[in-house]
C-alpha cells in the first residue's frame, strides 16, 4: 500500500537510516526516532500505517515502545527488529501484540515482504474496525428511529442502563419493537462483542423449555442422545433474551429465579453446578402486574426481573415518529425489490399519519413492504398505502369499512398460508403467543374456516 506512513525506531543511526532510505524506496513516508522516548513522543502526535521498533534502546526499549503504541493506537502493525541471538525477546513481543519481528542485519526482500503483509494487515485491521462500528451504529441505540419525546425518554434511559449489568423487563403491545430494543441494549453494552442468544418462551412445548434453557446430560430423559448445552450456558459473557416471558411454564419460573438471583444451575439429569455470567433481558406483551394476581407469574420473579423495567410506547402516540418510519422502511424494501421509489406523496404520508395502527411498528413496516411491492411510479402514493386499493372509500383520507376482527383473520391467515400453516413461526412473525394464535384459529374454525389441525 504506497504513500503510507512508517515510523523508524532505532538508536543505532546507520540502522535507522538503512532502514528509512529502504522504505522510501518503497514509496512510503518515513519518520525516525532515535530511542523509545523520541517514539513514544512521536506516536502521541501522528497516526502511523506501520512501526518499526529495535528491541534493545536507552531509556526506553522496544517492548515499552510496543505497549505505549498498542494503548495509543492499537491497530497499526508492530514489528520488532532484534539481533539474532535475542530472538526469544522478540517472540514475547509477539504474545503481546507485535505483528512480526527481523533479524539483524536486515535482508531486503524480507523487508519488502514484511512491510507489503503489515500494511495490508493493518488495513484489514483497520476495515473491521470501522465495519465494526457500522455494525454497532445499525444495532444499537442508534438503530432506534424516532425522535419524540416518548422515544427521547427511552433511548435516554438506555443509554444510562447499557453499560450496567442489571437485568431488564421489557414490555410493550405486539409489534412495538421490544426485541430491537433488547439487541439495541446489548450492542450499546460493554457485552456486545458476545453472544446474544434468543429463546422465544411462548415456542417450545412445556417438556422441552427446562432443556432449551439449561441444557443436558446424556440419557437425562428418552432422546436425550448426547450432552447439550442451553441456552444460558450458550450466552456466558453476554445477553440472553427470553422473550414472552409470561408464557413460561410457572412450574420452571423458581429455576429462572435461582438462576437470576445466583448465576448458577444444573443441567437436566446433573447434580453439577454452572456458573454462568449472563445479563437478562425478558420482554411482554402482558401486563405480569395482572398475571402474578391471577396466580400465573411468580411474584417474586416478577420483581426480580423488574428492577429495570422499559415500556417500549405503542405507534399510536409517537405519531410524529411515523414519518422517518416510513421512509426507514421505503429505503430498505426499495433497496429489497429493485424499486428505485424516492419518496412519499403528503395525501399518503397524512393517510399513515391517521391510522390507529393497532398493530404499530411491525403493522407500519409491513403496509410499506406491500405499497413498495405493488407500487408503479417513483413514489408511494395514497392508493399504494391503503389497506385494500379495490376497496370503494368515502374520501380521499378514509377506508373502506371493514371490521377490524376481519381485517385481523386476513392477516393471520394470509402468514399461515405463507408459512405452510407452521404455528410456532407464524406465532413470532405475527408477534402473539402459541396460545393466543391457537385460540384465534380455534374461533376461525367454528366461523367455518378449512383449517389443518395441529
Amino acid at each position: 500500500m504506497a504513500g503510507s506512513r512508517v515510523l523508524v525506531v532505532d538508536d543505532e543511526e546507520l540502522v535507522r537510516d538503512f532502514l528509512a532510505e529502504a522504505i522510501r524506496r518503497l514509496g512510503h513516508e518515513v519518520h525516525t526516532a532515535e530511542d523509545g522516548v523520541e517514539a513514544e513522543k512521536q506516536i502521541n502526535l501522528t497516526e502511523f500505517d506501520l512501526i518499526f521498533s529495535d528491541m534493545n534502546m536507552p531509556r526506553k526499549d522496544g517492548m515499552a515502545v510496543l505497549n505505549h503504541a498498542m494503548s495509543r493506537q492499537p491497530d497499526v502493525p508492530f514489528v520488532i527488529l532484534t539481533a539474532y541471538g535475542s530472538i526469544e525477546n522478540a517472540v514475547e513481543a509477539i504474545k503481546k501484540g507485535a505483528y512480526d519481528y527481523l533479524t539483524k542485519p536486515i535482508d531486503l526482500d524480507l523487508l519488502k515482504l514484511t512491510v507489503s503483509r503489515a500494511l495490508q494487515r493493518g488495513r484489514l485491521m483497520l476495515e473491521n474496525r470501522q465495519l465494526r462500528a457500522v455494525v454497532e451504529s445499525e444495532q444499537g441505540i442508534g438503530a432506534l428511529i424516532g425522535s419524540s419525546p416518548p422515544m427521547r425518554k427511552l433511548t435516554e434511559t438506555l443509554e444510562l442502563i447499557a453499560p450496567q449489568p442489571v437485568d431488564v423487563l421489557v414490555t410493550g403491545s405486539s409489534g412495538t419493537g421490544k426485541e430491537l430494543v433488547a439487541r439495541a441494549l446489548h450492542w450499546s453494552s460493554p457485552r456486545h462483542k458476545n453472544p446474544f442468544i434468543k429463546l422465544n418462551c411462548a415456542a417450545l412445548p412445556e417438556n422441552l423449555i427446562e432443556s432449551e434453557l439449561f441444557g443436558h446430560e446424556k440419557g437425562a430423559f428418552t432422546g436425550a442422545i448426547k450432552t447439550r448445552k442451553g441456552k444460558f450456558e450458550a450466552a456466558h459473557g453476554g445477553t440472553i433474551l427470553l422473550d414472552e416471558i409470561s408464557e413460561m411454564p410457572i412450574t420452571l419460573q423458581a429455576k429462572l429465579l435461582r438462576v437470576l438471583q445466583e448465576r448458577e444451575f444444573d443441567r437436566v439429569g446433573s447434580n453439577e453446578t454452572i456458573k454462568i455470567d449472563v445479563r437478562v433481558v425478558a420482554t411482554t406483551n402482558r401486563n405480569l402486574n395482572e398475571e402474578v394476581k391471577e396466580g400465573r407469574f411468580r411474584e417474586d420473579l416478577y420483581f426480580r426481573l423488574n428492577v429495570v423495567p422499559l415500556e417500549i410506547p405503542p405507534l399510536a402516540k409517537r405519531r410524529d415518529d411515523i414519518p422517518s418510519l416510513a421512509d426507514h422502511f421505503l429505503k430498505r424494501y426499495g433497496a429489497r425489490y429493485g424499486k428505485d421509489i424516492q419518496e412519499i406523496e403528503p395525501a399518503a404520508m397524512d393517510y399513515l399519519k391517521a391510522q390507529p395502527w393497532q398493530g404499530n411498528v411491525r403493522e407500519l413496516e409491513n403496509r410499506i413492504e406491500r405499497a413498495v411491492v405493488l407500487a408503479r411510479g417513483l413514489e408511494l402514493t395514497l392508493n399504494d398505502v391503503q389497506l385494500d386499493a379495490t376497496t370503494p372509500t368515502a374520501d380521499a383520507g378514509t377506508f373502506g369499512m371493514i371490521p377490524l376482527a376481519e381485517l385481523e383473520k386476513r392477516h393471520i391467515m394470509t402468514t399461515l398460508h405463507e408459512l405452510n400453516f407452521n404455528r410456532t413461526k407464524a406465532a413470532d412473525q405475527l408477534g402473539i403467543s402459541i396460545r393466543t394464535l391457537r385460540n384465534k384459529l380455534n374461533e376461525y374454525r367454528d366461523q367455518g374456516e378449512d383449517i389443518p389441525k395441529g
